[in-house]
């Protein structure tokens, strides 16, 4: 079993073609629903009174929810614009409402997982709950630029807790002060995790072990629609793949990213969760097919 501990989230998403508001999302949603393609999947997260139902009925059906609160008041909202390429995005607002008091429990029915995956929440956060688990196997953590901003201590200590941090480009060189991201990566490592995964949006993303690199190309999308979510798509898929297999090999951890970058794109081409609920796992084994032999020379 896979146990993803993050944020649900009711998010307004401002693109050039279309505004949606009060939509699905949040770190730990994405990857649940992204990993529950691969692996038998728990959520812990917290909503408020005013999270529709009908997303506990969809939820329901993709993932255990032993592990979802849901507290007096309102759900976390974020409200974030992208620009005309949808290259960068521009936080508008943040409401924390339930989850800045937040204060996770692990369920007994999930105490026994093998594999965590930790969002990217509060690292010390993070901290707290990675402990609370009797027999993890593998664990991997996220974080964002709020984070290293704010508790970048903190954040070198999560790293050295987990066996793989996964990161995008831009975050590992603030979070280092390294350019090469090679050079982020050997950074990152010496804090602790065995593997750091570096994510590197449209072009792919580098799985970092030893002295070794292990780059996966993007995967080639006619169009996309809304980046919301890939990144958290990616790693729930790299998660879900490698519970799913019971496998922490490096082999099957190269394939678990080669599936990252496949559901990341399934989340692209679609607004908000769409482009992840409309497919199962017979698509991602499809376009993984496809993706595999691009990628053959």
């Amino acid at each position: 079993m896979l146990v993803v501990f993050g944020s649900a989230s009711l998010d307004t998403i401002r693109t050039p073609r279309r505004t949606l508001r009060g939509v699905l999302g949040g770190a730990a949603v994405f990857a649940a629903i992204s990993s529950s393609n691969f692996a038998r999947t728990g959520l812990i997260a917290v909503t408020g009174r005013d999270f529709p139902s009908r997303h506990i009925r969809m939820m329901s059906e993709r993932m255990d929810l032993a592990g979802l609160e849901v507290a007096d008041g309102r759900t976390f909202r974020y409200d974030g614009r992208y620009s005309r390429n949808l290259k960068t995005r521009t936080t508008v607002k943040v409401e924390l409402n339930v989850l800045g008091t937040f204060r996770p429990k692990v369920p007994e029915s999930y105490r026994g997982a093998r594999f965590v995956y930790l969002a990217n929440n509060d690292p010390d956060q993070n901290l707290r709950i990675i402990g609370k688990f009797d027999r993890v196997r593998f664990s991997m953590c996220d974080t964002i630029d709020y984070w290293i901003k704010n508790k970048r201590r903190s954040v070198t200590r999560l790293m050295g807790a987990v066996d793989a941090a996964v990161i995008n480009d831009e975050e590992a060189r603030l979070l280092t002060g390294e350019h090469n991201l090679q050079g982020c990566a050997r950074r990152i490592m010496k804090w602790g995790p065995k593997y750091v995964v570096i994510k590197k949006a449209e072009h792919g993303s580098i799985l970092f072990h030893g002295d070794e690199a292990y780059p996966a190309p993007g995967v080639m999308l006619d169009r996309v629609v809304d980046p919301t979510g890939a990144g958290d798509s990616f790693a729930g898929a790299m998660m879900g793949y490698m519970a799913g297999r019971g496998s922490t090999s490096l082999a099957t951890m190269r394939r678990a990213a080669a599936y990252g970058n496949v559901m990341g794109s399934f989340a692209v081409e679609g607004y908000g969760l769409d482009g992840l609920l409309r497919i199962r796992r017979r698509d991602a084994d499809a376009r993984f097919r496809r993706y595999a032999r691009a990628c053959r020379f």
